[in-house]
């Protein structure tokens, strides 16, 4: 059997020129990035066109290391699409180097359904998330340049909230201290780091529609409080348009094609548990201006990705989904069933319908957002027939339908079938769209509408200094944003042990941070971290380049 990188070594990519005029784009239209890249600029990407596409969400549920396929389904759907003659556009994340050099893998499919060229999407791509690491690190030194000399703004080094960032995965990193060495070295205080994709600079490229706005929004960053507690953002650095002009090329969305020729837009990379977990705005709008039908994913669970896909950006793009897609496979409902993973080979009927809860739950919160699910039995080798039976019969009593696909082993022809039904659902024009909450809610409410209504949790218990820093947000006028859990996402609870679809159980609050230039509130649960750690033996120490430049272990 082919790994991903053979499968994506051996096709036969198309000029890039070929796949923007799939979009009404000419060689003009496009800066290419070699022959099998590009970006779209602004001036085409951003022009105010109306949206003429169906917006179709991929979600899932709770991940287990069994495996999903959300990103694969997403590809597989997209070139099912093309093959039955539509004109979609497949719009996703950019993947970080720590998932890639550590355990979860990259973000561009797998088998025959994946978004080429593969290794490059993996490894830098057009140096998106150097750019966004790299205006991160100039609000931060501009924040120490300050503390250094002449502080004039009373910035107090002790409430400092900006940390520093690096897309990769480094334990050693989270907790530091900086400005050791005397006199000429800076003030010393704690710092830390988060990885890129948890940075707020990251959430702002994915959610800004513009240049100008853009960098309305780097302005709003707030980097800490004086003394006299209050906001010091990152316009009193004078610090945004320089970090604009960092990100000005980057935030042209990327334009690449999929094994079946399917022009993808892959821009923007926010974690799915620690930030929104969605590709930019621009790249989605975009899409919707030019292809009939726009399919796009949201990072990890429905209960995180979707919920934020839904709460953060759809309300700040004015986006309305038409059709949600929920991936699940039978080997991961029954690991939420109890299985190990080394026994989910086998047949296990009795797990089977365990695990069934954790889709259950899925389905019924994408009916909370009033859109219309649809659930993709991603089918493996080793699923019986029986254990299908299981997953459909299931289905039907919740009232959803529900589609068995292989986008894995047959590319878009494995996945026709749920093309035609998702088509089906979103020209039915069903989609009644709307938040989970209200904007004007109080910040407390909202944290426990999406701990109750999508986590099925009975409450919500806060450590006193989230107390105090929730308090904080709502007297200095973030009482009005969106809310973005950062939760695992291995369970609808905070605890990752905790599958299936746990009840009597309560979520704790542990911190609540600003996202002001972003536009939303980050609530940390559990033991949630921003700045993830490398597994016992990482992914990258089987990774080589040949001499002639072939590369091996890269999935």
């Amino acid at each position: 059997m082919k790994t991903d990188i053979e499968i994506a070594q051996g096709a036969e990519l198309r000029p890039i020129t070929e796949i923007a005029g799939k979009l009404g784009l000419s060689a003009d239209d496009i800066i290419p990035y070699g022959r099998y890249k590009a970006k779209v600029p602004l001036d085409v990407a951003g022009k105010d066109a109306p949206a003429r596409g169906k917006l179709i969400l991929v979600a899932g549920i709770n991940p287990t290391p069994a495996g999903e396929g959300k990103s694969t389904m997403s590809v597989g759907l997209a070139d099912a699409l093309t093959l039955r003659g539509r004109n979609p556009v497949l719009c996703l994340r950019e993947p970080s180097l720590g998932p890639v050099f550590g355990i979860k893998g990259g973000a561009a499919g797998g088998g025959y359904s994946q978004v080429v060229p593969m290794a490059d999407i993996n490894l830098h791509f057009n140096g998106d998330f150097h750019a966004i690491t790299s205006a991160h690190g100039l609000l931060s030194a501009l924040l120490d340049n300050h503390l250094f000399r002449p502080n004039s703004l009373d910035i107090d080094p002790r409430r400092v909230t900006w940390r520093r960032a690096v897309d990769m995965n480094d334990r050693a990193l989270r907790q530091i201290v900086v400005g050791l060495g005397g006199l000429n070295g800076g003030m010393a205080r704690e710092d830390g780091f988060v990885i890129t994709a948890a940075s707020e600079v990251m959430a702002i490229f994915a959610l800004a529609t513009g240049v100008k706005d853009l960098e309305k929004r780097l302005g709003d960053i707030i980097v800490g409080f004086t003394r006299g507690k209050e906001p010091v953002r990152a316009r009193d650095l004078k610090a945004q348009g320089a970090m604009t002009l960092l990100l000005k090329d980057a935030l042209s969305p990327n334009l690449v094609q999929t094994l079946g020729g399917t022009p993808t837009f892959i821009h923007a990379g926010p974690f799915g548990n620690i930030a929104h977990g969605c590709n930019s705005i621009i790249a989605t709008k975009t899409g919707l201006q030019l292809g009939d039908h726009v399919v796009t994913e949201a990072g990890f669970g429905a209960d995180l990705g979707a919920e934020k896909f839904f709460d953060i950006k759809c309300r700040v793009g004015g986006l309305n989904p038409d059709v949600a897609v929920v991936v699940a496979t039978i080997r991961a409902l029954k690991m939420h069933g109890g299985v190990p993973k080394d026994e989910l080979g086998k047949e296990n009927i009795s797990a089977l319908q365990q695990g069934l809860e954790n889709l259950q739950a899925h389905v019924e919160n994408i009916r909370k957002f009033g859109v219309p699910p649809i659930v993709g039995l991603n089918r493996f080798a080793s699923d019986t027939d029986a254990e299908v039976a299981v997953v459909l019969e299931a289905c039907g009593v919740w009232g959803v339908p529900a589609v068995e696909a292989d986008p894995w082993g047959q590319g878009g022809q494995g996945v026709l079938e749920l093309a035609d039904a998702v088509t089906d659902i979103a020209n039915e024009g069903r989609s009644e769209f709307r938040p989970l909450y209200p904007s004007e809610m109080p910040l407390a409410q909202k944290i426990e509408t999406i701990a109750k209504e999508i986590y099925g949790a009975d409450g919500v218990d806060y450590l006193p200094a989230a107390k105090k820093e929730l308090a904080q947000l709502e007297a200095i006028g973030l009482g009005h944003v969106p809310i973005c859990m950062a939760k695992t996402q291995y369970s609808f609870s905070d605890d990752p042990t905790k599958l299936g679809r746990p009840r009597g159980f309560r979520i704790t609050v542990r911190e609540v941070t600003p996202s002001a230039g972003a536009g939303f509130v980050v609530v940390k649960t559990g033991d949630i971290m921003t700045m993830p750690g490398l597994a016992a033996h990482p992914a990258a120490e089987a990774m080589r380049v040949e001499e002639d430049g072939t590369i091996l272990g890269l999935f």
